[in-house]
């Protein structure tokens, strides 16, 4: 399988950034791709809406549905996930993609923010995936992706002054573990898909640092690797924290200049959270 033609996807998140590349690359196939997002009205500081992001999914050969509502809300996602099966007569892709980011040191950060970055990190990929697992039972290549990093112990990652988010971004990936392993007898693939080095988002410019989107790349890159990983026989390959770049390589990309900002040198890239050089 090398395309997600007719393929049902639904995503947390996606007005924007990584989430709409992810799903802009699926609509070039003709997948169906319904959002579920906050973002209705512009933001100041962020672009894109759920409509607009709707559109380009329409105008990139896709079918969207749009969908007003939280992650956090239980009700909200068991009817989005509804409203995502019968209007496309099922799903077969989950893509936990909305994430809260707060680098705050932990004797600095409000419990608030934490509260959020639990809430909408891990209770909303757990909330999500939960729902539509009778769904993906009866699809015949199911696969949920969620954009977390692999787990890595090395007390480096929790003492670099974002341990509240360490811990919410981790609990993404064990969902990842724990939903690999009860779902692999029904052949539903669980992974996870992080990026080498930082991405050209809003959330890197807003939060981490403008100054960083010259040592970035684009979210194209999560885009592409996403699609070699969905199009893979689900009973192939599960239970996996694959790095953007490595997925690409392993498909036969040999040329990464496309994905960088610029003229910045691929030794020069600022590394992402949790990964290491190549």
């Amino acid at each position: 399988m090398s395309t997600l033609d007719g393929k049902t996807i639904i995503m947390s998140g996606g007005s924007r950034g990584i989430g709409e590349a992810i799903a802009l690359r699926a609509a070039a196939d003709g997948a169906n791709i319904a959002l579920l997002a906050k973002t209705a009205e512009p933001h100041p500081k962020l672009p894109g809406t759920i409509y607009t992001a709707a559109k380009a999914i329409e105008e990139a050969g896709g079918q969207a549905l749009p969908i007003i509502g939280d992650v956090r809300d239980d009700d909200g996602v068991a009817a989005a996930v509804a409203k995502t099966a019968e209007q496309f007569g099922g799903i077969d892709i989950v893509v936990n993609n909305a994430s809260a980011i707060d680098l705050t040191p932990t004797d600095q950060v409000s419990m608030k923010r934490y509260d959020l970055m639990q809430d909408i990190n891990a209770r909303g990929t757990f909330l999500l995936s939960k729902l539509s697992i009778p769904h993906l039972r009866r699809s015949s290549n199911a696969h949920i992706l969620t954009l977390s990093p692999p787990i890595s112990l090395d007390e480096k990652w929790f003492t670099a002054g974002h341990l509240a988010y360490s811990i919410a971004k981790y609990s993404m990936s064990l969902v990842t573990v724990g939903l690999a392993a009860e779902l692999r007898e029904d052949g539903v693939a669980v992974n996870s898909l992080w990026p080498r080095t930082t991405i050209d988002t809003a959330a890197i410019r807003n939060v981490v640092g403008a100054e960083l989107a010259s040592r970035s790349r684009t979210p194209e890159i999560m885009a592409d690797a996403a699609h070699v990983i969905l199009t893979k026989p689900s009973t192939s390959a599960t239970g996996n924290f694959y790095i953007d770049d490595e997925v690409l390589r392993e498909a036969g990309v040999t040329d990464f200049a496309k994905y960088r900002i610029g003229n910045t040198a691929e030794e020069d890239l600022q590394l992402d959270f949790w990964v290491e050089k190549a």
